[in-house]
């Protein structure tokens, strides 16, 4: 039978694998949610070269993370690689909606269920952004597409009544996600509004001048 020497000696092997590989996959974490957090910023600024390049480093990563901890499961599932990967999906879907593109599916993106509709759940927010900016303009058809797609979102996530343990956490996030819908539906009904009465004062400014110059 091996002594205790041989066996303490085999779990340190052991343990300084999984401590090597988690070194490793914590900094592929980090610069992972850095490439979506860029392909996100790009995404807003209209800039599709930029994002499509950090989106196609943070592919790579991610499939870089999957590959890695293949052998290590306890990695993999770890907050910080979940993390990581649902800011991945996050900034594909992010893209594929403000681009009106067909959605990646968690397949298409090598996703755990619950880490994917967790981004999902975050899109909303990117969303509400990216609306408001738009309504600084004035009121869009833009705008309205884009809280037709938070609703849609909202709409699936409330559908997900499962506990956290299944979920990690997703209910915090569709209540977030509700909050943000309904704000979003206020300020895009009363960029309307108001849209419609600065219409009826030109209109009648209009009618106005004309019956002044006897029109």
């Amino acid at each position: 039978m091996p002594d205790l020497d041989s066996i303490a000696e085999g779990v340190r092997a052991n343990f300084d694998s999984i401590t090597a590989a988690r070194e490793q996959a914590l900094g592929q974490a980090r610069t992972l949610t850095r490439h979506c957090a860029n392909a996100i910023r790009a995404i807003h600024r209209d800039d599709d070269k930029l994002a499509a390049a950090e989106l196609k480093k943070a592919k790579a990563l991610a499939l870089g993370l999957q590959k890695d901890l293949a052998d290590f499961p306890q990695l993999y599932s770890a907050g910080y690689t979940q993390d990581a990967l649902k800011e991945y999906a996050e900034a594909n879907l992010v893209l594929a909606m403000v681009k009106d593109r067909e959605l990646p599916t968690p397949t298409d993106l090598g996703l755990e269920p619950a880490t994917y509709m967790k981004g999902l759940a975050e899109v909303v927010g990117e969303l509400r952004r990216r609306c408001l900016d738009i309504l600084r303009s004035g009121h869009s058809d833009e705008a309205e597409r884009l809280l037709g797609h938070m609703d849609e979102i909202y709409t699936a996530l409330v559908t997900m009544d499962y506990p956290d343990a299944v979920t990690g956490g997703l209910r915090r996030l569709t209540d977030i996600s509700r909050s943000l819908v309904e704000r979003t539906r206020g300020d895009v009904t009363l960029s309307l509004r108001q849209e419609r009465l600065e219409s009826a004062l030109r209109q009648a400014e209009q009618n106005f001048s004309d019956a002044a110059n006897g029109e």
